[in-house]
């Protein structure tokens, strides 16, 4: 009996495997691939939710479904395998794609490739090229390069746009330095095309980095690629403008909760979240807008709701509501990012995202729950009682930090380019790499240099998430460039008044004058060292060196005709022990950004602001002195002359 009943359910079982074969059901190497191929493509169990990138059933307007491009439209499987084809490097990591023995003799320089003759190139890859090869990453011997940068313009790699480079795969593997990529960085805004727009570049990319706006978290390689945000041709390549946040008013809410207005994509790839913008939409203080007037063939396939959206879409200012609203909304567009993001971070609106699967722009070191919600597609009914329910507290914080995230990295490509190679850097130096706090926090990753200190209490503006306070005395530098040849001279008295300091712990006298350094007996008996120093190169950026000599916190920097009491120079030190990570000061000036010359500049005009005292009686942290000899002192002021607090850019 039991012997039948085992030759029951052998045959039952071989019946079903003989029916799952004839029907294609079992394909077991193909599905250990799918496997594979998934780990490949950044796949991730741990995600919270799973993503769907591809419709049950794509809508597909009628005057497609016979041509030749409807025809060629890939499955789910074929637009794996395209990512495949393209990714050959999908396993990368700096471990394995990475050369870091070119880095090690001469540290991490970055190679520009020539301009290649007739190669066209856009504006906006002309910027990124050109913030490089003025960093001080650059360098014009690719024998001494880190890392290579093409001068073939890979921003636009649709094939519609008038941007797009032809034939870039041939030309990319003719370079001599190519090497399969290895060591590379591309650039990229734009990939794919209608009616897919996948991530394909149209070239292998090798073991290429890719830094990327719009890139997905399943082609994303971590701590290798790099995410940066989508901007538009008219963004600043230096420079830039501040954030719109004039003040903070208690409690933080505005006339509108939450704002969007954009396009809406009938059909297609993207069209979905958009489609259901109307539901959510109440026209008081949730107001989303959307418009189907875009496109050639717009009318060809309008709905009903269209005129509707339309005219609703035209009695709303878009920068009016951008700048009286506490939340904006950033939808995903045809591609995963949008212009809309940095547009509401510029706004101090904070952005919700609802855009699933997207890697946001730099999270490899931006903690973006800090300044922006994090929402999901699938549940866009439940955001406007999510925002409703965020503490005024939190919103506050959210728009402060947006503030500092704007200027800190966004704010032009300057420091959009800066800010990448900086993140690359950190990989390669990864002994001398950045904390998250000098990343989130101000002044950010750009001017709170690693190299400085390994110890964040060394850095002026973490004394206060540390608990800690600064040394309580300051050395004085006086920069004097005249001869020493009457005992009433300015440089003397001024050399008593701030010797008889409570706070002054020594001065030096840094001397760049041609004539040669008076006798011993020529400078007056003080209470405390005073050591003179003779300039090299008799320059007067010489001061902001960092002397050995300098063992206190804070640095008393002071022309040699400075003319000032021990009471003023007292009164300055104290405040700046409340303030230390600002420059504290009596001569104040204002500066602007001059768009004509494209450079910074400054007035002493009379004004009700200011934003910048100068170096003839300020003081500063002597971390300044290291961070001038890389890049330009960018702090906040406290002058006298006004006694106002400012910050500047």
């Amino acid at each position: 009996m039991q012997a039948k009943k085992r030759y029951l359910i052998l045959l039952s079982a071989g019946a079903c495997l003989v029916l799952l074969f004839y029907l294609g059901g079992v394909q077991l190497p193909a599905a250990s691939r799918s496997r594979h191929d998934r780990s490949r493509n950044g796949y991730r169990p741990d995600q919270p939710w799973p993503h769907f990138s591809d419709p049950l059933h794509p809508f597909v307007p009628w005057d497609q479904t016979e041509t030749e491009e409807y025809n060629l439209h890939i499955s789910p499987r074929q637009k794996r395998d395209v990512n495949t084809s393209v990714y050959k490097g999908k396993r990368c990591r700096m471990d394995s794609c990475f050369d870091f023995s070119l880095c090690q003799k001469n540290g991490f320089k970055v190679y520009v490739y020539p301009q290649q003759k007739g190669e066209k190139i856009s504006e906006s890859y002309q910027n990124i090229l050109s913030t490089i090869e003025g960093s001080r990453f650059y360098t014009s011997d690719p024998g001494q390069a880190c890392l290579f940068v093409l001068s073939l313009d890979t921003l636009d790699r649709d094939q519609l746009s008038p941007q797009y480079v032809h034939n870039l795969k041939t030309k990319v593997q003719n370079l001599p330095l190519w090497n399969d990529g290895r060591n590379h960085l591309i650039f990229n805004l734009y990939s794919g095309t209608w009616p897919d727009y996948t991530e394909d570049l149209g070239f292998d990319i090798g073991q290429a980095m890719l830094a990327k706006a719009s890139i997905s978290t399943e082609n994303f390689r971590p701590h290798f690629d790099v995410s940066i945000p989508l901007f538009s041709k008219e963004h600043p390549r230096t420079g830039g403008e501040r954030g719109y946040l004039k003040y903070n008013s208690i409690p933080p809410f505005r006339k509108y909760m939450l704002v969007f207005k954009g396009k809406r994509y009938l059909t297609g790839i993207g069209s979905d979240t958009r489609n259901a913008l109307y539901h959510v939409h109440n026209a008081e203080d949730v107001v989303l807008l959307t418009t189907c007037k875009h496109g050639k063939d717009w009318q060809k396939h309008k709905d009903a709701r269209c005129d509707k959206d339309n005219a609703e879409y035209d009695k709303y200012d878009y920068k009016e509501m951008l700048h009286n609203s506490t939340f904006c909304l950033v939808p995903r567009g045809r591609r995963l990012g949008s212009f809309r993001y940095l547009e509401a971070l510029q706004a101090a609106c904070v952005p919700v995202m609802l855009s699933n699967g997207w890697e946001l722009p730099f999270s490899e070191i931006i903690d973006w729950n800090t300044a922006a919600v994090i929402g999901d597609e699938r549940l866009l009914l439940q955001i406007p009682t999510t925002v409703r329910s965020i503490h005024q507290d939190k919103i506050l914080s959210l728009r402060q930090q947006t503030q500092f995230l704007w200027e800190a990295y966004f704010s032009s490509v300057e420091k959009i380019v800066l800010t990448t190679l900086e993140i690359i850097q950190d990989r390669v130096l990864e002994h001398g790499s950045r904390s998250s706090l000098m990343w989130n926090s101000h002044p950010g990753g750009l001017f709170a240099l690693p190299q400085y200190s390994g110890y964040l209490g060394d850095f002026p503006f973490y004394y206060a998430t540390l608990g800690i306070k600064p040394y309580p005395k300051f050395t004085a530098v006086i920069h004097a460039v005249s001869p020493l040849v009457s005992q009433s001279q300015p440089i003397l008295k001024l050399l008593a008044a701030v010797a008889k300091s409570q706070y002054c712990a020594q001065i030096i006298v840094l001397w760049n004058c041609d004539k040669p350094l008076p006798a011993k007996h020529r400078w007056p008996a003080t209470t405390v060292p005073v050591i003179v120093i003779e300039g090299e190169n008799k320059v007067m950026s010489s001061r902001f060196l960092p002397y050995e000599t300098i063992v206190t916190d804070a640095v008393l920097s002071l022309d040699e005709d400075t003319v000032l009491s021990t009471t003023e120079v007292d009164f300055a030190f104290t405040v700046w022990q409340s303030f230390p990570e600002r420059i504290v000061g009596y001569p104040a000036r204002s500066h602007f950004w001059d768009s004509n010359k494209e450079r910074w500049g400054y007035t002493s005009k009379w004004t009700n602001d200011y934003s910048m005292v100068l170096t003839g009686a300020a003081i500063y942290h002597r971390y300044d002195t290291v961070h001038t000899s890389d890049c330009p002192l960018i702090t906040s002021t406290f002058s006298f002359s006004t006694v106002r607090l400012f910050t500047s850019i």
